[in-house]
């Protein structure tokens, strides 16, 4: 039962702000870091082949590296990697780069490019970071869904043998970012995997009613 399994951590970023578990973090300096690039050097992060991602990548990166990051050590530590899964929505996924992808069709797309016209390459950025071998799964959706990402996570660690997830929502579209991801094991903890608390979280920050 979906009682058994708890959020640990979660964090969201949009153009305006950045929180890890409800708390502020960056809070001088981030609303200038319009660019992906900008937080990465705020934060400090070390990882080369950042840079050759797309936006959306980089962006469920970001959000993944807070999320996972705790006290200097990792939140996977001491679980076995291949029982951790990664589930994430997204509304736009790669549109930006399937346009500048079509717009090169007319000489020769670039290779660069076309590795980047599937959204869930996000998963397998973040896999690759942190040597995540669980299943995984990229959901489209025009807003986040709670009852589909609620019912894929809970199947997977209560019916498919996984032991964490990491799921949640990342969309970049233009201008707007929208990144919420949520660390959610069968360890017990003080908040529960639910939809309702799901869109509790996701509510405190955008605001939305």
């Amino acid at each position: 039962m979906s009682s058994d399994i708890f959020i640990h951590n979660w964090v969201h970023l949009t153009n305006n702000t950045a929180s890890k578990n409800g708390t502020e973090i960056l809070e001088e300096g981030y609303t200038a870091a319009q660019e992906p690039q900008d937080l990465y050097r705020l934060m400090q992060y070390s990882y080369m082949k950042f840079f050759k991602m797309d936006p959306l990548c980089k962006w469920a990166w970001l959000g993944a590296e807070a999320l996972l990051t705790e006290n200097g050590s990792n939140l996977y530590e001491g679980v076995d990697k291949n029982k951790i899964a990664i589930v994430l929505m997204t509304k736009h996924g790669c549109i930006d780069v399937d346009k500048k992808y079509l717009e090169g069709m007319g000489n020769i797309p670039s290779p660069a490019l076309f590795v980047y016209t599937l959204p869930n390459i996000m998963l397998g950025e973040i896999s690759i970071r942190h040597g995540f071998k669980g299943e995984q799964l990229c959901l489209v959706d025009e807003k986040f869904n709670t009852d589909e990402l609620h019912f894929w996570v809970n199947d997977l660690l209560v019916n498919r043998g996984m032991e964490a997830c990491l799921c949640g929502w990342a969309d970049v579209y233009a201008e707007q970012k929208d990144i919420c991801l949520f660390w959610v094991t069968k360890l017990a903890g003080e908040t529960p995997f639910t939809k309702d608390k799901l869109q509790e979280l996701y509510k405190t920050t955008t605001g939305d009613e």
